[in-house]
């Protein structure tokens, strides 16, 4: 009995950029890269060189008040929609209804994802 063949290409997963978020190109040659453009990787090396020295872990994310505020608003919001949307599964909400509270819940979710 032979083994599985092995995926052609190891490289089908998605691979978002390490400092912003957004998707990487894949050229398929070579190294995965890791930053969506030059300014993400300089940014994450501006990181990296202030946090050396200091007891703060260098994959540390550090928020200003202002910045975690926001974000805990954006996720204050995505719960809220989900709870809307319990709330009209169990009083048997059409389907409209339920496909735009859904639509609510994934706008909440992607303005939360986009705290970078």
């Amino acid at each position: 009995m032979t083994p599985p063949a092995a995926p052609t290409s190891t490289r089908a997963r998605r691979q978002n950029c390490r400092w912003c978020g957004r998707e990487v190109a894949d050229s398929g040659l070579g190294r995965r890269r890791q930053y969506c453009r030059q300014s993400c990787r300089q940014r994450a090396y501006e990181q990296r060189a202030l946090v050396k020295g200091t007891s703060v872990p260098a994959d540390a994310v550090v928020l200003s008040a202002e910045e975690a505020a926001l974000l805990s608003d954006r996720v204050y919001q995505v719960r809220c929609a989900a709870e809307d949307m319990a709330t009209a599964i169990e009083e048997g909400a059409g389907p409209a209804e339920l496909r735009s509270l859904c639509d609510a819940v994934m706008q909440a979710a992607r303005a939360a994802d986009g705290w970078r």
